[in-house]
């Protein structure tokens, strides 16, 4: 059973932890059925790596892409075995959107756990650690932030949900432009913990080591419809999506825009499926009356089962 009212979403980098998922792993074997495929593919245990590795093994780009991506099919896998309602759409974030490809049937799973690891090593060597920065500007209108970043050589990246934007670029540029936006109103400007500068234009080297990547890869059009990052529409043309992959590297996540266009077609429930609650909050944050749910606990998936069932 399909609800037109029901969104899965799924997110991208920032969301790892030690230790996650280990709750509902016990209770389904297809949880750690999933990380097996996925360690397969990479020639090394993701399943240990998440639960006794350190917290800097998972903070590294190239591990972290994988491990998200295979959090995200593990979980959907779970809701698939539960009989859960199917979602009419999906998005994710940044990475979030290879998650959303391979649940809606468009890329398969091996396939995009070694794209996303190569994804992060191209994004980790594009530009030095050290080069690049990144910061959150909360509680300014998105136009004084691009006009700021314009100004100062940063880039307005993730335009994550009405008064918090996420800015990019060469330290300098983004160390000016937080001493300008602060200036300019801004009720917080912060430098985040992160090692090169995404979704810039300093990602087209990138982007072009990608492109030769996806290239050669079988994508099909999604059973469930998703929508893309960089235009916050739909596509079903496999060779769009492929570009659409490629120029979401180097381009803004346009989060708000995704999670409007699935207001704007009737949704009104999301389920955050991943580990962390991040899209759930930004979600509420762009649209108040909408109802949110995550799955990567035993309690959650409960709760999320009963909550759609109970509005289908």
């Amino acid at each position: 059973m399909t609800d037109s009212t029901l969104a899965f979403v799924f997110p991208g980098q920032g969301s790892q932890k030690i230790g996650m998922l280990r709750e509902i792993a016990e209770q389904f074997s297809v949880v750690k059925d999933s990380f097996a495929e996925a360690s397969e593919a990479l020639e090394y245990d993701l399943w240990d790596m998440i639960q006794n590795g350190e917290q800097d093994q998972l903070n590294l780009t190239e591990r972290t892409q994988p491990i998200l991506l295979t959090s995200s099919v593990a979980l959907w896998r779970v809701w698939q075995e539960k009989n859960g309602v199917m979602p009419s759409v999906m998005a994710g974030h940044s990475l979030g959107e290879f998650s959303a490809l391979v649940c809606a049937g468009s890329l398969s799973f091996s396939d995009a756990v070694s794209l996303v690891r190569d994804r992060g090593q191209f994004m980790q060597t594009a530009v030095p650690v050290g080069v690049g920065a990144m910061a959150a500007i909360l509680g300014l209108e998105d136009d004084v932030i691009v006009d700021i970043c314009k100004k100062t050589g940063a880039e307005a990246v993730n335009f994550n949900s009405p008064g918090q934007v996420v800015i990019a670029g060469k330290v300098a540029a983004v160390e000016q432009a937080i001493e300008q936006l602060k200036e300019a109103g801004a009720k917080k400007a912060m430098a985040l913990p992160v090692s090169a500068p995404f979704h810039t234009s300093l990602m087209k080297p990138a982007g072009e080591k990608l492109a030769e990547k996806v290239a050669g890869l079988k994508i099909s059009s999604p059973a469930i419809p998703v929508i893309h990052n960089v235009h916050a529409q739909k596509e079903n043309d496999p060779e769009k999506i492929k570009a659409l992959l490629v120029r979401q590297i180097s381009s803004p996540v346009n989060w708000r825009g995704c999670v409007q266009a699935m207001i704007d077609g009737g949704i009104s429930t999301i389920v955050e499926c991943g580990p962390g609650k991040v899209l759930s909050g930004l979600g509420k944050r762009i649209h108040k009356p909408l109802k949110t749910c995550n799955i990567e606990s035993p309690d959650g998936l409960e709760k999320a089962l009963a909550e759609v069932l109970a509005d289908s």
